[in-house]
């Protein structure tokens, strides 16, 4: 993910995580909140103990980062979304996260209206 779209200021993970609205899916925890300062979208990947050990939330944070990719460009902009893994997502495809993902975007109405 370039460096442009990353949420990784530890201030900005607090006031997203206190802000902002989720939604939940059983592999992954979107947390949106408006952004008035950055004219892009940024995200932030997390991936607790509870999604297993080193190996597994790395995956889980790479799968979540990938899924995440294509939809970069075409996000409304001025938003700051977490990504948060849960432990199903170790064991899940790449096509199960992007499915989980889109339907989350698309219940948090950050898709354009021709790709919802």
């Amino acid at each position: 993910m370039q460096r442009r779209f990353r949420l990784s200021r530890s201030e900005d993970f607090k006031r997203v995580r206190r802000i902002g609205k989720s939604y939940a899916h059983p592999l992954v925890v979107l947390v949106a909140q408006a952004n008035e300062t950055s004219a892009n979208v940024r995200v932030g990947v997390a991936a607790g103990k509870s999604t297993g050990g080193a190996v597994d939330r790395n995956r889980a944070k790479r799968l979540l980062r990938e899924a995440m990719r294509p939809h970069l460009e075409t996000l409304a902009s001025g938003w700051d979304l977490i990504l948060i893994a849960r432990p199903a997502l170790v064991t899940a495809t790449l096509e199960d996260t992007r499915s989980a993902l889109f339907n989350l975007l698309r219940r948090a109405k950050l898709l354009p209206a021709d790709e919802s």
